[in-house]
């Protein structure tokens, strides 16, 4: 089967081609660079943020010399500079210090509720995936063209209304149908399979609508090319057309486009998380900062930014992969 046009010999990385190697070297650069950026971004934030972290996690009765005592155990009288190199070695072998507010290690908390957030953005994003590539690769056959008019505004008119709902609203609103007025479905907490019905939806809805006007987009390209005309001379079946030609051409930029749509979802999982009472990351954050327990709010802000950077990075070597002459343009 023919799917796109033949990649030049020229300049086209192959096994063993040093241009793979400095491809490599690039994106490793990159994102260290990148880790320390966000690293040195988390620190300062929040430290600029006014008031007293120990105060408020002692309270306004704990007596002056409490206070005093605890801010030296946490190095916090330290000079700043001083702090900020603790924290990067701190940061570098896994040691992200201790809660203000709970006195235990961070990662620890890390590691307790990293799954939680982890498994709601994976199931968000399979979720969007099976629902988007099937709607847009229907409407697009259907409104290839020119065809089926009224459809393709219909599709286009929801699919941005959909996008541009905020995912905590929706959250909000799911709550409000099938939680307390149907009493269909649990509203918060993780507590089983059906806890995460209703925040996979929030947070896949909006993506799926996006990526789903892209498959679209991608298939009606993919349906004017030469192979599938050819197809179609040879008298094949329309299933097998769709299904063996054309859907798995219209799929590789989509899924490349899917990738990056996961990095959004983690960062959704923020507000999505506050809304449901769900045991992750995303409300601990929240929690962190507005407690002002830095610790705890310095090491998941890095652990969000870690997860975007390293998934964009994994997209960026896919799309490699997939079309090696993206490693050529960079040379």
């Amino acid at each position: 089967m023919t799917t796109t046009a033949a990649l030049p010999a020229k300049g086209v990385p192959r096994a063993g081609d040093h241009r793979w190697l400095r491809f490599t070297a690039r994106r490793a650069g990159r994102l260290v660079v990148s880790l320390w950026v966000l690293a040195t971004a988390a620190f300062l934030m929040i430290h600029l943020i006014p008031g007293d972290p120990v105060r408020a996690a002692l309270g306004p009765t704990a007596s002056a010399e409490l206070v005093a005592a605890r801010r030296e155990s946490l190095g916090l009288n330290d000079p700043l500079i001083v702090q900020y190199l603790n924290y990067l070695g701190g940061v570098l072998t896994g040691d992200f210090g201790v809660s203000i507010q709970s006195g235990l290690p961070v990662a620890e908390t890390i590691a307790q509720r990293l799954p939680a957030t982890a498994s709601l953005a994976v199931l968000a994003f399979v979720f969007a995936v099976i629902v988007a590539i099937p709607v847009g690769v229907a409407v697009a056959v259907a409104t290839r063209r020119g065809r089926g008019r009224k459809l393709e505004l219909g599709f286009a008119g929801t699919s941005v209304f959909i996008s541009a709902i905020p995912d905590f609203l929706l959250g909000v609103a799911l709550v409000a149908v099938f939680g307390v007025s149907l009493g269909w479905l649990p509203i918060a907490g993780r507590s089983g399979p059906e806890s995460y019905i209703l925040p996979v939806i929030a947070l896949s809805l909006g993506p799926a609508a996006v990526l789903a006007r892209i498959v679209r987009v991608e298939m009606l390209t993919v349906l004017e090319a030469d192979f599938v005309r050819t197809a179609r001379a040879k008298r094949l079946p329309a299933w097998r057309i769709y299904l063996s030609h054309a859907l798995p051409n219209a799929v590789t930029a989509t899924l490349t486009l899917a990738g990056l749509l996961l990095s959004a979802l983690v960062v959704g999982t923020v507000l999505v998380e506050n809304v449901f009472a769900w045991p992750g990351l995303g409300s601990t954050i929240v929690s962190s900062i507005q407690l002002k327990d830095f610790p705890m709010a310095q090491a998941t802000v890095l652990v969000y930014g870690a997860g975007v950077l390293i998934i964009n990075t994994i997209v960026d070597a896919a799309l490699a992969v997939l079309d090696p002459r993206t490693t050529v343009a960079e040379d």
